[in-house]
């Protein structure tokens, strides 16, 4: 799973074709920029009354510094962090209502995917060599996989419905990075609707949330990166617009990996077998009416694989995906839900 606080290196990247010239309203296109959780955030908004944008960018980025605060493992007294380091098993942490609603929607998710999705899944990540330490990977011993598979386990958190956790095992960790840009997008789209915007568009480290349409009444579009080990970072496998209140997010394993005997082992790994996926998949878009549903699922369906990715989508009425697999000859291979979107 992507550690928050690092560059996502894969995901997608934004593209906007703005007309240069304003509407006949008058509307223009607004943009603010800056850094955090380690990457980029973007917000672009349409309106033709700019003394709305006024203090809108330090809304913004006092609203990131409090989740960022919250759910970053680098930060010693973040919340993740005093809860990583609790030893006591059934010792009471009670967070903030951000942390604790990520805790829920971590809870459903996980339910969902049947364990294919695991917040706790970080000393399997350590153990490849994945983690916030980087060292050279190897393959670890079955002794070893084993050994860390005893601290990973969502179920083994207890939340209690007052708005507090509990560890059932006091090695237990928890790492956000596949989830926390997503609530971060949200947080963010809460906060521009909320000065009254009605067209938006927020992204951070390619996790996107829009709302309404671009200046020209078009849809955003959105760029998903060619998912090969050989291409450059800015190249675009395909645009995909986007449009009302959607969020598209994007997982894929063919930026972060290491060979070992011929076989290519990726930073993502199946918390339910130890072991970095073998499923063929590539890259992973999920398009949800929420960006953090949306992150949390691109994961997912990279471990899942893609007939049973597929599956679960189809269940879920307000998601579609696309899912890319390279075969053994290197082709790419598309394999897309019903309502996903298209050029």
């Amino acid at each position: 799973m992507k550690p928050i606080l690092k560059a996502n290196l894969l995901t997608l990247v934004f593209i906007l074709f703005m007309p240069i010239l304003a509407t006949a309203s008058q509307e223009k296109v607004f943009t603010i920029t800056g850094e955090t959780m380690g990457t980029t955030y973007h917000v672009t908004v349409v309106t033709a009354h700019l003394f709305r944008t006024n203090g809108l960018k330090e809304k913004i980025e006092s609203r990131l510094h409090e989740i960022n605060r919250s759910m970053s493992p680098y930060l010693k007294e973040s919340e993740i962090s005093r809860f990583n380091r609790l030893k006591n098993t059934g010792e009471m942490f009670c967070p903030s209502p951000d942390f604790f609603s990520v805790m829920r929607k971590s809870r459903h998710l996980h339910g969902l995917t049947h364990g294919a999705w695991d917040p706790t899944v970080g000393p399997l990540v350590d153990l490849w060599g994945f983690g916030r330490v980087r060292r050279q990977p190897v393959i670890p011993s079955a002794d070893a996989i084993d050994k860390a598979r005893q601290a990973v386990g969502f179920a083994k958190i207890k939340l209690i419905p007052e708005g507090c956790l509990a560890k059932g095992n006091p090695d237990l960790t928890l790492d956000l990075g596949s989830i926390a840009k997503g609530y971060g997008v949200d947080a963010v789209a809460r906060v521009v609707e909320e000065q009254g915007f009605e067209n938006f568009l927020v992204e951070i480290g390619g996790e996107v949330f829009v709302k309404g349409v671009r200046l020209d009444g078009a849809p955003w579009r959105i760029g998903i990166n060619t998912p090969l080990k050989t291409a450059a970072f800015n190249s675009i496998y395909r645009a995909i617009p986007l449009a009302g209140n959607r969020a598209m997010a994007t997982s894929g394993t063919y930026r972060n990996f290491f060979e070992a005997n011929g076989k290519t082992y990726s930073h993502v790994i199946d918390p339910r077998t130890g072991f970095p996926v073998q499923t063929g998949v590539v890259s992973v878009s999920v398009i949800a009416g929420n960006c953090t549903v949306a992150d949390g699922l691109a994961t997912a369906l990279m471990v899942l694989g893609h007939q049973k990715g597929l599956d679960l989508v189809k269940k879920l009425p307000s998601a579609e995906c696309l899912i890319i697999v390279q075969d053994k000859s290197g082709k790419l291979i598309e394999f897309v839900s019903q309502g996903f979107s298209s050029p």
